[in-house]
């Protein structure tokens, strides 16, 4: 089996490392954690010293870090962890990105080493149990040769050349945050006028109002903790991205730049680390409601 490296063991890439050992992949890791990389290699996995050497070992190299800037410390310019990558490996990028650096990147990677990219969907439960969807973009030979090893991780939906697969990544998160933000107000507007919490969310799931927001994001409402797996700071980070994309339409999205807005505003009172879900939490405290609901709502990253 093909030798991977992984760098990047944080919410996402841990849970992810962890389904590739459980498959038989001899896997290498780093993380500036050094828990994080004590935990993989409980699992079985290789520490490294550094991310050049985790990429160096690997013929098949996976990261999964916050934000683009992160990618670009960790893999570019002749001391980055891309230009010691030997001939016939491949990186495959895990980060929601932006898809003029990974294509920058790619004309960075050394003669013989191929560059594709992977964004992923489906929380942290999705990571610990194999069930994500990842966004393949790259060229064919190259995406064909990492599938197989992808698909141990969840669905692989090809979207076409580099930069497609972070493009079709970012429009399911504007539509995800744009159903974030809805699934406050309808709360509020329910509950306000009388209607019970829970018959309230009962009748959304078996209704038009449906979504995978109200299915597996309400229950964090309902527990009052908001999803601290994934901050605030994320969702502004990929709703910037968004902003990037949406120039090159020539055209006004109101949703969302209102949704952009509804985060940016919980993010100014609550600040950028607390979980995304707060976008709720902030119609909550306006209008002095309350969106707890008694249950067994166990958090989705430890199901």
């Amino acid at each position: 089996m093909a030798s991977i490296g992984f760098i990047g063991l944080g919410t996402m890439g841990g849970p992810m490392a962890r389904r590739l050992l459980a498959a038989g992949y001899p896997v290498t890791v780093y993380d500036l954690v050094a828990e994080r990389c004590h935990e993989a290699a409980a699992a079985g996995a290789t520490p490294a010293a550094s991310a050049r050497d985790c990429a160096q070992a690997s013929e098949i190299l996976m990261t999964s870090l916050p934000r683009p800037d992160h990618v670009e410390s960790v893999m570019a310019g002749p001391t980055g962890a891309l230009a010691t990558m030997g001939t016939g490996s491949v990186w495959i990028d895990l980060t929601t990105n932006r898809k003029e650096l990974i294509a920058r990147l790619a004309t960075e990677a050394p003669e013989g080493v191929d560059v594709v990219e992977s964004p992923v969907t489906g929380a942290v439960d999705g990571a610990r149990t194999g069930t994500l969807t990842l966004f393949l973009g790259g060229a064919e030979p190259a995406a064909d040769r990492v599938q197989p090893i992808l698909e141990t991780l969840g669905t692989v939906i090809r979207c076409g050349p580099l930069g497609t697969g972070n493009v079709v990544k970012l429009v399911t998160n504007q539509l995800w945050f744009v159903a974030a933000a809805a699934l406050g107000e309808g709360f509020a507007v329910g509950l306000a006028n009388g209607v019970e919490l829970g018959t309230l969310w009962h009748a959304i799931l078996n209704s038009v109002g449906d979504s995978f927001v109200a299915r597996h994001d309400a229950p964090s409402i309902f527990a009052g903790h908001y999803d601290p797996s994934f901050s605030l700071d994320l969702c502004l980070k990929d709703l910037g991205l968004l902003d990037e994309l949406s120039a090159h339409i020539g055209a006004d999205l109101p949703l969302t730049r209102a949704a952009q807005q509804a985060f940016s505003a919980a993010g100014e009172r609550y600040g950028r680390d607390v979980g995304e879900l707060h976008v709720a939490k902030r119609i909550e405290d306006d209008a002095g409601l309350c969106m707890r609901l008694d249950g067994d709502w166990t958090p989705h990253w430890e199901k």
